[in-house]
């Protein structure tokens, strides 16, 4: 995401890393890096950022909508498995909250 496609705003929109190879022809795709170490470590920064930033949304979602976590669960425990339907009324009976769009 930060160096294919540039998707950093500390690092701006460069793709870094040319890529080398042939996918079709059986071997990986590699990267040759063209960029200096205090970019790497830039990069690093910025990765680092974006997955902790994830990790925390994801925990977020997850300690917001703990009772129906915990309701789902019940439900598993009872019966191990809950259909596509139930699922639904669960989610439609309560209140959910959906992560912020960062």
């Amino acid at each position: 995401m930060v160096m294919r496609f540039g998707m950093s705003d500390r690092l701006g929109p460069v793709a870094l890393g040319r890529q080398q190879g042939n996918m079709f022809l059986g071997r990986d795709i590699a990267s040759e890096r063209d960029f200096s170490e205090e970019t790497a470590a830039a990069v690093d920064d910025e990765v680092r950022n974006l997955v902790e930033q994830a990790y925390r949304r994801a925990k977020a979602v997850l300690v917001e909508n703990r009772p129906v976590l915990d309701r789902l669960a019940e439900m598993l425990v009872e019966r191990e498995t809950v259909d596509a339907e139930e699922l639904q009324d669960l989610l439609a009976t309560s209140d959910v909250k959906v992560a912020a769009i960062a």
